[in-house]
């Protein structure tokens, strides 16, 4: 095994500083690419998709749960799978408490192709709460290219897809897939992908934060019972 090199603690004090120039770098530069990320225009979805899920039948604008944002993660599983995607397993395994997404107007759920027969009982093995919806039957994994065709078979892949509504209308704005997920998981990095931000005053564009009226940074933050939602 190839271990770093052992160093005294002022050695290693002057290369972390040094170190910690280029981190800051990657951090505003990040901090811009976020901004182009909100710039970015948006579709409107016209098409009525259904969905399953522990209520019964539901649509779009239902999985916003009355909020102003929604987050659907992409996961692989298939209607033929006996179990979900390994990968995918991992990455709702790192989901922290949705009180604080949903502090800032935002809905987090996953959907997958597989009948919610199937999704059920995988959820409960894992022990999961965060909602999750079957798309079976409809064209939502293809319209948001997560289920490819490729030769002749249909292939799946995981994502991230972000939707704002505007009373009855609901837009995309953004989608990322398979590498496009390293790093997410946190409650930044997800809000970091939606139109909205974070809903900081210091972010671009302005005129975002006080959308939802919420505090901004991290005197907005409270344990996660005690937030109005």
């Amino acid at each position: 095994m190839s271990l770093p090199e052992i160093v005294s603690r002022a050695q290693w004090r002057s290369a972390r500083e040094k170190l910690l120039i280029k981190e800051k770098v990657v951090t505003r530069a990040r901090d811009v690419l976020n901004a182009e990320r909100r710039r970015l225009p948006m579709v409107e979805i016209d098409t009525e998709y259904v969905f399953e899920g522990g209520d019964g039948k539901a649509t779009l604008p239902d999985l916003f749960e009355g909020r102003p944002q929604l987050v659907v993660y992409h996961f692989m599983f298939a209607p033929e799978w006996d179990a979900g995607c390994r990968s995918c397993s991992g990455f709702l395994d790192q989901i922290g408490h949705l009180a604080h997404l949903k502090a800032r107007g935002t809905t987090f759920a996953a959907v997958s192709r597989a009948p919610y027969t199937k999704i059920l009982p995988f959820k409960a093995r894992m022990g999961w709460t965060v909602p999750w919806y079957s798309s079976y039957g409809s064209d939502f994994n293809q319209d948001f290219e997560v289920t490819l065709e490729r030769e002749g078979e249909l292939v799946e892949r995981p994502g991230v897809s972000c939707f704002l509504r505007d009373h009855d209308r609901v837009f995309h704005t953004y989608s990322t897939y398979e590498r496009g997920l390293d790093g997410l998981g946190s409650t930044t990095s997800l809000l970091d992908l939606t139109a909205l931000g974070r809903q900081e005053e210091w972010e671009e564009p302005k005129g975002r934060a006080s959308v939802l009226g919420a505090s901004a940074g991290s005197e907005g933050i409270r344990y996660h019972d005690e937030y109005e939602d």
